[in-house]
Order: C-alpha cells, then sequence, then structure tokens
C-alpha cells in the first residue's frame, strides 16, 4: 500500500517537472503549491524538490492622509464666574436688511374723525329742560336718572337718610294757611305761588345740579318741596299805588338747602347745596314819597 502512494507521488512529481523545469517559476497566483518529498522504493535517499513560492499578488493602494485636527481646549467654568459664549459677546448682525413686500396705504373710507371726549365736568352744562322752560329750575325732566339715584341711594341708606332728616322739616305752614288774625289779604303786586318739587335747579356758585325727589330707599320716598312765588311784572309799578307815588314791583328771593345727587362721586354721590329760589313780591316806593 505504502509502495503505490510512493508511486503515485513520483508520477506526479515527473508531470509537475516537464511543465515546470528547474530555475523557472510558476505563475504569479494566490495559491502555494507544497511539494512532497520522493521516497524511492529502494529506500534509498529521498529527493527534494525545492520549489519557490509563487510570489502574492500584492495591489498598491493610495495612502490615505488624514489630517490630525487639533483637540478642542473647552474652558472650565469657574464655579463662581458666568460663563461667556465661544463667539464672542456680541454676535454679529445680519448683512440684509428685510423690507416689507406691500405699501401700506391709507383705507379709502379715511382716518378716524372722532375724537376723544373732554371730561365730564358736572354742573357745567345746561340740560334739556332748562331750555324748554327758561328758568333757573326744571319741575319735569325727561332725562332725570331715576335708576342711578336709587341704586346709590340703597348703597348708602344710612348716611343718605341722615342728610335728608336735615333738610326734610319744612314748615310751610304761615306760608299755606297765613296767619289766622288776617282776613283779608291783598297784593300789591300781582304774582304767581306754586308749590313744587324741583328736579334741577342752579345752586348759589352757578353750577346746575340734580336734586334727589321721588326716590324710595327702604320702603321711605325722599321728596323735597318748596314754595316759589314769581312776580309777574318785576320792574314795573305797582298797580294798586297811586300814580303819584313812585313805586316799583320787586321780586325777593329766600334761600333753600336742597339733597343733590352728583354722578361723578364714586365714593358718596350726596351731599347738601344752596339755592336761590323766589319767594315772594313786594311793593317798593321810592324815597321821595316816604317823605309825604
Amino acid at each position: 500500500m505504502a509502495a503505490r502512494l510512493v508511486v503515485a507521488l513520483a508520477a506526479i512529481a515527473v508531470v509537475l517537472a516537464e511543465h515546470f523545469p528547474q530555475g523557472g517559476h510558476p505563475p504569479a497566483t494566490g495559491v502555494h503549491v507544497q511539494r512532497a518529498p520522493i521516497i524511492h522504493a529502494s529506500q534509498g535517499p529521498a529527493v527534494h524538490i525545492n520549489r519557490a513560492p509563487a510570489p502574492a499578488v500584492q495591489v498598491q493602494r493610495a495612502p490615505v492622509r488624514h489630517s490630525a485636527r487639533p483637540p478642542v481646549r473647552r474652558p472650565v467654568p469657574h464655579p463662581f464666574t458666568t460663563q461667556q459664549p465661544t463667539y464672542g459677546q456680541h454676535p454679529t448682525r445680519p448683512t440684509y436688511r428685510p423690507q416689507p413686500t406691500y405699501t401700506p396705504t391709507t383705507p379709502a373710507y379715511g382716518p378716524p374723525s372722532y375724537a376723544p371726549a373732554p371730561a365730564p365736568s358736572y354742573g357745567s352744562d345746561q340740560p334739556a329742560c332748562a331750555a324748554t322752560s327758561g328758568k333757573p329750575w326744571c319741575i319735569e325732566d325727561k332725562d332725570y336718572p331715576s335708576y342711578e339715584i336709587q341704586a346709590a341711594a340703597e348703597r348708602n341708606a344710612d348716611k343718605l337718610l341722615t342728610l335728608y332728616a336735615d333738610v326734610a322739616d319744612l314748615n310751610t305752614e304761615l306760608s299755606v294757611d297765613l296767619p289766622h288774625y288776617q282776613t283779608e289779604e291783598t297784593y300789591l303786586c300781582p304774582s304767581e305761588t306754586s308749590y313744587v318739587r324741583p328736579l334741577r335747579a342752579i345752586n348759589t356758585e352757578g353750577k346746575w345740579r340734580i336734586i334727589v325727589n321721588g326716590i324710595k330707599v327702604h320702603y321711605e320716598t325722599l321728596t323735597q318741596t318748596t314754595r316759589l312765588e314769581e312776580c309777574l311784572n318785576p320792574g314795573y309799578a305797582c298797580p294798586l299805588v297811586p300814580r303819584c307815588y313812585e313805586s316799583k314791583c320787586l321780586q325777593k328771593s329766600i334761600y333753600h338747602r336742597f339733597l343733590v345727587y352728583d354722578p361723578y362721586d364714586q365714593y358718596f354721590p350726596f351731599a347738601v347745596e344752596t339755592f336761590k329760589l323766589p319767594a315772594s313780591c313786594a311793593c317798593l316806593l321810592g324815597a321821595s314819597t316816604l317823605e309825604h
């Protein structure tokens, strides 16, 4: 068996020797063939055929050069200092200047024509009721703020009733019934007497005020009534005085105190103010007449 193996190996060696004579080199391949030693059957010295190994195919590649980047050194922030940005304290401003793509235009209807309303000044304007009556007081007023006065009166009922008690006790017994000892009354000048409850009037400072009248507070209606006597012909001679005497009808007034409402006072919109109203019509005789 061993002899057969030796013969086979010898045959392979002869074939290789014919194709690759001594001194030649096998083709450059990447396969290396290892030759087995030739063993003769006569047990002689083995013939060794040393073949140079085929050179390996080497592919040369261009060297890749890597640029060495310097290590990034980050500053270590101090525990008690504020870290500053690496790009500097003042960032660069953009070089472009944005412009609107549209052109602002004025609307077709024009700028607003309204103006801010002036600050309210209570009592400076004449109410509409005064233009109708032509007198410095109003008995009727369609713009009378009854709801606002009643709401303010309910909020300040205790203090309001104290002020009202100061002006409510008006004794007009002598003006209405006249003294009992006078059986006949003669008027030297014609006049008109009425008992009214004014809603607005001009006070002694010349300002219009809203007078509290007909307002219900705690099941009580607050009213303020006054007596007015106006001369029908003021400045004219007294009709019942002879013409040989110098005389003139004179309107006399009296001061009244009324409880008023101030719509611009947010704390306590009530106060007591003084008003001058006509009280009687007297006949004034001249000085020359008194000498005779």
